[in-house]
């Protein structure tokens, strides 16, 4: 697939920052070498670096999978879904919203905060929520999601467990990005936001029509990425297989069998001890970089997100 450096339009984009600290470990031939260079590093300073070098280098494909099913997860809290259906976003334009999503995530992630690009996506996201009310505890909510879904995906899916220095880098990084987004009563610590995470789905998950709505578009979405539109309904127990039933029942859809759930998350599970098997990556998998169905041509961030 073609790939862009979207600040020029060259194939060739420049290396990460982090690329120059981490090269001995990512040259190296064996397999543990950048999560052992991952624990020389402290996971509050280091935190972006720590997040790059774990989605973009040991996780690309878990990290992309989690974050989707993440998605689903917002979708199940039927005080918010509402003005996801006024929006029309989801529904409308499913996939461009999709790809936005991914592309203003990975522009931050991939380039961190800091950084022209990442400063750009940031200041992109605020001005598309800024748009609306949006209480503040369902902005805390789905910021926990992308802290705890790739934790949980990699832990039950990964070729290897996420270290502790790991999984704290990613709260660092991602309640940092939540203060610079303004959203307040930030948790302090990983305990506490892991349980506001939980807490929060007992109270607020319960069935809504509009939940349904939503998930069932992005659904489809995923769906059409592999499968052609006759043979949908052949595929969708799959992808419940993945999913919890608490959340199932909160946006509509029907549990997959035991028997099919177990030898989907045991398919998966294999997969990461296959990638445990082979050669440790020695690129990144870098999400800017690839064409989207939305932006074949490359983007420019001020494109991202709706316009009007």
């Amino acid at each position: 697939m073609k790939q862009y450096d979207n600040d020029t339009g060259n194939l060739n984009a420049p290396k990460s920052r982090w690329e120059e600290k981490a090269a001995t470990a990512i040259r190296s031939r064996r397999r543990f070498a950048i999560r052992d260079y991952i624990g020389t590093l402290d996971p509050l300073h280091d935190c972006q670096e720590i997040s790059y070098l774990v989605s973009c280098y040991e996780f690309p494909w878990d990290t992309t999978r989690s974050l989707e099913f993440a998605l689903f997860r917002v979708f199940g809290v039927a005080k918010g879904t509402p003005l996801l259906v006024q929006t029309g976003e989801f529904l409308q334009r499913t996939q461009k919203r999709y790809d936005d999503t991914v592309l203003i995530l990975s522009e931050i992630l991939e380039n961190g905060y800091d950084s022209p690009r990442g400063h750009a996506a940031l200041v992109r996201m605020n001005k598309q929520h800024g748009r609306y009310q949006i209480p503040n505890d369902e902005y805390l909510y789905t910021l926990s999601t992308f802290i705890y879904e790739p934790s949980r995906w990699i832990d039950r899916f990964g070729w290897r467990k996420l270290s502790e220095k790991e999984k704290m880098a990613g709260f660092y990084f991602w309640t940092e990005i939540g203060r610079r987004m303004g959203i307040r009563d930030l948790p302090e610590n990983y305990g506490d936001f892991e349980r506001f995470n939980r807490d929060y789905e007992r109270e607020h998950f319960r069935y809504a029509s509009d939940n349904e709505l939503i998930a069932k578009a992005t659904r489809n979405l995923m769906l059409s990425w592999v499968l052609p539109r006759p043979l949908w309904r052949v595929g969708e127990p799959f992808l419940h297989a993945l999913i919890d039933d608490h959340l199932l029942a909160a946006i509509g859809m029907k549990a997959a069998p035991l028997w099919l759930q177990r030898s989907v998350r045991a398919s998966v599970r294999m997969r990461g001890a296959a990638v445990g098997l082979l050669p440790p990556r020695r690129k990144p998998r870098l999400l800017t970089r690839i064409s989207t169905p939305t932006y074949p041509k490359g983007y420019a961030i001020e494109e991202l997100g709706a316009n009007k």
